[in-house]
This record gives structure tokens, C-alpha cells and sequence, in this order.
């Protein structure tokens, strides 16, 4: 068997799409319902047709051969890199079970790779990285924008016209309606080539809290879609913030920073498509706070894991164009080790203020990272709170972090004594992710 023949796994497919959103919609593309025709070369070729927004199916090709990691062509008018079709045929094929059998290469496909192969052929590539596609010129890549720019264009102004609709009947009928309305208007959300979009809209479905809470999501929904169409007027920063959020590609093409970083805190959450880890890390010499994300096909943990509570040397790049703190982990220079170094804290109500100042640039932030110092766990009647030990004010706990049992190591870590506590500060209040004695003593992991 050659290399070529070799299936790949899905976190290797999947660290080929650049942002949280291009993976679940890859993944979602990964059903077996929506193509036809698929198959696989034993040269590195795959292919299939996608059912898109209603009309032809889309003509989907990869070439796994190609050097830089993969090189693929796609007649959607999306032009991520890669589009979620090309993720979602090489989800199937790496899934095996017989979705993407051995096959005779169709004509259409053969004449694609033949032409890229010698150097002919017009495709896009991403590599193993999830890197932007090397674009054929400078003047393709301008037109791709726009046409991309087009397609998300008109989704926002259908999500808008939903949105009118939904408010007009009243949000009492969203409920009547089940997941099946939510479902259908994130497809057309995926085919406008939103991911970002659709996510948001496939949450409503499964949201807790009943209208009120569906109002305030709804109108965060509304606010993303109008910044969508009015970009153009926005701060350059937070039109960055919008294309990141409605689900355009962001790369880690920030500057490399060697630092010893002490790892947080590390989690993951999951639903029917995608695992995702999320890694805190703190610079001990820069003191900055970054956060790595890792995913992994449902059910199968992501690939990169790190020990809570030691340093590791090494280097991060940021994702820059309102990606926040997220960065991507480069080169390594030695194993993570046991440090005495903590993150510095803050007071309560200075936490909450940061997230009030994060919020100016990002309306759509849940939390912020913030390490609390010198702070007590009490009850508050039926929930719990981290109060100042130092002053009178306090800040309630989240839902996630009354329903975890971490709570409990964080009450016996502390027993009535100030604890510092690094965690996420949001609208829902306060989740404890690690904590650390007043005096002498490692982190202790709380999720």
C-alpha cells in the first residue's frame, strides 16, 4: 500500500480548517446523506458530489497527495480555506465504513488533478496547519474575497428578514417550532458560507431560560448580521471582531514569543459534531494570558494535552483580526516542569470591569480570562459566590460552575481561607478553572 492509499484521521483533517466554525460546518458536511458519487483513487485523489443551497450538487475534489498537505477544488462559491465541503468529503473518507469507496476517477476530477499536477490546473491548497491558500495572484484572491464577501452579504439579510419574522409572529412561536426551524435556517447560513452565523442560529435551538433569554441572544444575532452589512463603518478592529465572529478565516500569523508558559487550565466541551479543548496558558516573563484550541471528530479527544500547573518553554503566535487571546503552539524547547510561578490576580470588581472593557471591542464575548486574588468561596443561598477577602463585594459563580465538582476541591482548597482562583468572568458570572493556597502550593485543577 502506498503512502497515498493511506486514510488519513479526522484530527488531521481537521487541522486543516482555520477556525472553530469552518470545523463544525466541515464536520456537519460530513454526512454521508449528502453526497453522491464519492470516491477514492489509490493516487491521493478523493471526490464527490455535495446536495448544496437547492441547485446542482457541488463538485468536490481533494488531491492528498499534494506537497503542502492538501490541494482542493470546489464549486461552491466559498473560497475558505478549506471550504467545509472539502472537510466534509475528507471527514467521510476518513472514516471508512465503505462512504467513500475505491473507485475508476470520474473525468471531471481526473482532468482537475492532471492539470494541477503538472502545473496547469487552477485549485486551492491549505496545509496541515490550517494556513491561508496560496492564491494563484493577487488578483484571484481579491475576486474570491468579494465573491465570498457577496454570498455572507446575502445571508445576513436573510437571517435578518428570519429574524423580522420571528418578532413579528413572536418568540412565543420559536418554541412551538422545535429545532427543526433553527436547523433549517443554519443550513442556510452554512451555504452562505457563514459558519460563524450558523452556529449561533443551531445554539437558539437548544437554548435554556425560555423567551427572555431568547430575546438576548436573538438580539446579539441581529447586532452580528447588522455589523456584517456595515462593516464598512465600523473601527477597524471591530470589523475584524465581526468577520472573525460571522466565521471568516483568522491565521496565526502573529510574532512568535518564547516564554516559559505555565498551563491554567485545561477542558474540554463537546456536542453530536465536534470535541473541543480549550488550554489556558499564562507568560510567566511576558504576563500575558493566551488560549490554545484543539478539536477533535466527535467522540475522540483532540491532540494536543498539557499539565496543569507546570511551564512549558516554547513559542506562541497569535491569531491575529479579533481573535482574541487565542494562539497557536509552535516550537517546543523542552518537556513542561513544576514551577512555583503564579498568574497575578486581581480584585473582583476589577475583573468585572475588564470584561465591561473586552465587551467595547467584542459585544459577542462570553467571558474573559481573569486569576481573582485572595478570595473566599461562600454559599449564596442556593448558589455560591467568591467574595473579597479584603473588601464587601463579590462575584456570584456560573450555572457551569455550580453544576461541576470542582466546586467542592475549590471549598475544601480554601476552608474559609483567601484562595486566588484563575477562571472565565462573564455574563453568567464567575468559572473557576484552577486555584492556589494562600501560602506554599501547586495549582489545584477545578474543571
Amino acid at each position: 500500500m502506498t503512502e497515498q492509499e493511506v486514510r488519513w484521521t479526522a484530527d488531521r483533517v481537521l487541522a486543516l480548517a482555520p477556525d472553530a466554525a469552518s470545523r463544525a460546518a466541515g464536520t456537519e458536511a460530513a454526512a454521508a446523506g449528502l453526497w453522491s458519487e464519492a470516491g477514492c483513487s489509490g493516487s491521493g485523489t478523493v471526490w464527490g458530489l455535495c446536495r448544496g443551497g437547492g441547485g446542482a450538487p457541488y463538485r468536490t475534489v481533494v488531491d492528498t497527495a499534494d506537497a503542502s498537505g492538501a490541494a482542493y477544488t470546489c464549486g461552491c462559491p466559498g473560497r475558505g480555506a478549506p471550504c467545509e465541503h472539502a472537510l466534509g468529503l475528507l471527514l467521510l473518507w476518513a472514516g471508512g465504513g465503505g462512504k467513500v469507496p475505491r473507485a475508476e476517477i470520474p473525468r471531471w476530477a481526473a482532468q482537475w488533478v492532471a492539470g494541477r499536477r503538472t502545473g496547469a490546473g487552477e485549485g486551492r491548497t491549505a496545509d496541515a496547519a490550517g494556513s491561508p491558500p496560496r492564491a494563484a495572484g493577487g488578483e484571484a484572491a481579491r475576486r474570491r474575497a468579494e465573491r465570498r464577501a457577496e454570498r455572507v452579504t446575502a445571508g445576513a439579510e436573510e437571517l435578518e428578514r428570519r429574524l423580522t419574522d420571528l418578532f413579528r409572529t413572536g418568540l412565543a412561536s420559536a418554541g412551538q417550532a422545535g429545532h427543526g426551524r433553527w436547523e433549517e435556517t443554519a443550513a442556510r447560513m452554512v451555504d452562505a458560507q457563514a459558519p460563524g452565523l450558523a452556529t449561533r442560529v443551531r445554539e437558539l435551538g437548544a437554548l435554556p431560560g425560555g423567551p427572555v433569554r431568547l430575546l438576548e441572544e436573538c438580539a446579539l444575532l441581529h447586532l452580528l448580521a447588522r455589523g456584517w452589512l456595515r462593516r464598512d463603518l465600523l473601527p477597524e478592529g471591530l470589523a475584524a471582531t465581526v468577520r472573525t465572529r460571522v466565521g471568516l478565516p483568522a491565521s496565526a500569523d502573529g510574532p512568535p514569543v518564547r516564554d516559559h508558559w505555565l498551563v491554567l487550565a485545561q477542558y474540554d466541551t463537546a456536542d453530536s459534531r465536534l470535541t473541543t479543548r480549550r488550554i489556558w496558558l499564562y507568560g510567566t516573563g511576558s504576563g500575558r494570558t493566551a488560549l490554545l484550541l484543539s478539536y477533535g471528530a466527535a467522540g475522540r479527544a483532540p491532540e494536543i494535552a498539557l499539565p496543569v500547573g507546570q511551564a512549558l518553554d516554547a513559542e506562541l503566535s497569535a491569531y491575529r483580526g479579533g481573535a482574541g487571546p487565542r494562539a497557536a503552539l509552535g516550537e517546543r524547547f523542552a518537556a513542561p516542569a513544576p514551577t512555583t510561578v503564579r498568574p497575578s490576580g486581581t480584585s473582583t470588581p476589577r475583573a468585572v470591569a475588564r470584561y465591561g472593557e473586552a465587551l467595547r471591542d467584542d459585544p459577542w464575548l462570553d467571558s474573559v480570562p481573569v486569576t481573582l486574588d485572595r478570595v473566599v468561596p461562600v454559599p449564596d443561598g442556593d448558589g455560591w459566590q467568591l467574595a473579597d477577602a479584603d473588601g464587601d463585594t463579590a462575584l456570584p459563580l456560573s450555572p457551569t460552575a455550580r453544576s461541576r465538582p470542582g466546586l467542592w476541591r475549590l471549598v475544601a482548597l480554601s476552608g474559609g481561607a483567601p484562595v486566588s482562583v484563575f477562571g472565565e468572568c462573564g455574563h453568567q458570572g464567575f468559572t473557576p478553572l484552577a486555584a492556589w493556597p494562600e501560602g506554599p502550593g501547586e495549582a489545584v485543577p477545578l474543571c
